[in-house]
């Protein structure tokens, strides 16, 4: 990616009360990003705390921020989610 693409880093800490039930919820939201073509890149910690996603095609980190308060994971409140502009080199 170039230099001046906006990435938008989002952190998915899972709750000690997270229930595995939204997985699957929260899979298919991040399939609809990547079909939007705004997701760039996903994955979960092998240590099992969580997982984090850059999303990518955002104006700002306004929108950024709406777009992750439509997660399951944060619909449900199973992971705190926090968004950060990404500056990549």
């Amino acid at each position: 990616m170039e230099n001046d693409v906006k990435l938008y880093l989002v952190m998915a800490m899972r709750k000690p009360a997270f229930d595995a039930s939204v997985i699957a919820p929260h899979k298919a939201f991040l399939d609809a990003l990547r079909a939007q073509g705004r997701l760039h890149l996903t994955g979960s910690f092998s240590d099992g705390s969580g997982g984090a996603y850059v999303l990518c095609n955002v104006d700002d980190l306004e929108q950024a921020r709406a777009i992750v308060a439509t997660d399951p994971l944060a619909l449900q409140d199973c992971s705190e989610l926090s968004v950060h502009e990404w500056n990549t080199r």
